[in-house]
């Protein structure tokens, strides 16, 4: 089982490529098995630069991730030189989204890691701090609402 995950306070997002017997069995196959699994997985680690595939004379992987216009490629770093691979920011939401474009349909190159790692309040504690603040001031009657003074008559 792989994963990509970005985390949020408490939880995380986490993507399983999960291998289906009866309607996709073995569509997995190629990042498990077989000799070029290390030139398609590409592992990232927050502040490290983003080299895979087999060990290089510096004993990093012998391909990187580069920049290419606006977005991401591969190449091998010792064509393009080790100062011009990623290195990657769990931070960096630009490239988050780059890094989640550079894999497609055959799974050549399959980013694995924590994208993005953002720090903030999830979504049902907001609204639970959003409901406590708003029954802090106690209970509201409706009908007084709505016959309050902000009331009009349309006839016609």
């Amino acid at each position: 089982m792989l994963g990509a995950a970005a985390a949020h306070r408490g939880t995380a997002l986490v993507e399983i490529f999960q291998d289906c017997p009866i309607f996709n069995d073995g569509s997995f196959d190629v990042l498990r098995k077989g000799d070029d699994v290390q030139e398609r997985l590409i592992p990232v680690r927050h502040g490290e630069p983003i080299r895979f595939g087999p060990a290089a004379e510096d004993g990093l992987g012998a391909y990187g991730v580069v920049r290419e216009g606006f977005g991401l490629g591969v190449a091998k770093v010792d064509e393009v030189g080790a100062e011009q691979v990623v290195v990657h920011d769990a931070a960096d939401h630009n490239l988050a989204f780059a890094l989640s474009r550079l894999s497609d349909q055959n799974l050549t190159h399959t980013v694995t890691g924590i994208f993005r790692n953002v720090d903030r309040t999830t979504y049902d504690d907001a609204t639970r701090e959003q409901v406590a603040r708003a029954t802090a001031k106690g209970t509201g009657d409706l009908q007084s609402l709505l016959n309050g003074r902000d009331t009009w008559t349309v006839a016609g």
